[in-house]
């Protein structure tokens, strides 16, 4: 595994070295391919308006202002508005986990020492567990500045990039949600004994796995398998075998041609 950041976690005047890794991976990455040639295709820069492919060094980047109306802002100006880079996440205050809602949930890392048995770090894991607390920190990755969470996980520290409040759309504006139908004392009470007839105390995510990733894998599986029977020297039985069946084939081909004569 590769870590994807470095750098320290700045919590009052104790500096933390740490390293972090993303916790979770895509296990199916489809590439679109040519039917014909089984090569990767290739997208262009189009413009639709010309009917034409545009080179690099027309491209600029816009912001739509209005529907079709576009403000042209440079590299030069974007990167003076970009953060500036850091190699630290600054702690601004430590919350309780209940505090903040899954829907600010945007992706986990692992955040691990960069070298081992660093004490701050396990100071830092422990006393986190101890107080129930998540602290919450910004940093700057990629040349854009997060808000993120970070918790204790198991044996080390998880860092969950957080989205901001005004990323989130409300949910209020959905008009399918809007003047609810009312709900029977039966149906409630139905529904209640449908949940307990269902509930698990404890929640193991092990049991579940995509069904597709499985059938998936025998799938390719069953290919590479195919693709190696079609390249293997095929055995002495079927070497002679095909030397019966074109032995066959010649004496009926000298048949069809005597016949031919014949006739």
């Amino acid at each position: 595994m590769k870590a994807i950041w470095a750098g320290e976690i700045n919590f009052g005047l104790v500096s933390i070295p740490i390293k972090l890794y993303s916790a979770v991976e895509s296990k199916v990455n489809f590439r679109l391919i040519d039917k014909k040639t089984k090569t990767p295709i290739e997208y262009k820069r189009w413009n639709p308006k010309t009917n034409k492919e545009v080179p690099w060094q027309d491209i600029v980047r816009g912001l739509e202002i209005k529907k079709g109306e576009y403000i042209v802002i440079t590299k030069e100006e974007i990167n003076k508005l970009k953060p500036k880079k850091t190699n630290n996440i600054e702690i601004i205050q430590f919350v309780d986990s209940s505090q903040i809602d899954p829907i600010y949930f945007q992706k986990h890392y692992y955040a691990v020492p960069v070298k081992k048995k660093e004490k701050p770090y396990f100071l830092f894991k422990k006393i986190l567990q101890d107080t129930a607390k998540v602290a919450i920190g910004k940093f700057v990755m990629r040349e854009k500045e997060y808000i993120c969470a970070i918790s204790p996980y198991k044996k080390g520290l998880v860092v969950t990039r957080l989205n901001y409040a005004y990323e989130i759309r409300d949910i209020s504006n959905l008009e399918e949600l809007k003047n609810p139908p009312k709900l029977s004392e039966a149906e409630l009470k139905l529904a209640k004994q449908l949940i307990n007839q269902l509930y698990e105390e404890e929640f193991d995510i092990s049991k579940f796995k995509d069904t597709f990733i499985d059938k998936l894998k025998a799938f390719v599986k069953k290919e590479i398998k195919k693709r190696k029977k079609v390249h293997e020297i095929p055995e002495e039985k079927e070497i002679k075998k095909t030397k019966v069946e074109k032995t066959e084939s010649k004496k009926n081909l000298i048949q069809a041609l005597k016949a031919s004569l014949k006739s």
